[in-house]
């Protein structure tokens, strides 16, 4: 399960349970399709994965993908909300290879309680988590 929710200052992605190859192309195509209309060329990105089982290698690729059709559309700033070190792990290598590891941050929910908030600063505020 995906959604994608625009917001005033950016987007919020939400990825839950076990994804698949199609259904990541899904999400893909419905980014592009939705970032076509995108005003803006500076924004935030919310991904909360809280609830995402780890992906296949190929779902995996066309993540990176999706990635980067954020970025070059404008994303200035992400944080992406975890909830196990393994999938946090398999997200900053994802990262690394779209090229926005430099951008983007990481929060696992299970040890902060205010994830959200922590996101929400370093989108917005660039408040980074990881000092």
């Amino acid at each position: 399960m995906y959604k994608i929710e625009r917001r005033p200052s950016g987007y919020i992605l939400t990825f839950a349970g076990l994804i698949e190859a199609a259904e990541m192309q899904k999400w893909h195509d419905d980014s592009e399709s939705k970032l076509m209309t995108e005003t803006s060329n500076s924004f935030g990105v919310i991904i909360d994965m809280k609830d995402l089982k780890p992906l296949g290698a190929e779902a995996r690729i066309i993540m990176v993908e999706g990635q980067k059709l954020y970025k070059n559309k404008g994303m200035k700033r992400s944080a992406v909300i975890l909830n196990s070190a393994e999938v946090c792990k398999q997200f900053k290598n994802l990262a690394v290879q779209s090229g926005i590891y430099l951008t983007e941050r990481y929060i696992d929910a299970s040890q902060k309680k205010n994830a959200t908030e922590i996101a929400i600063n370093w989108v917005k505020d660039a408040i980074d988590p990881d000092k």
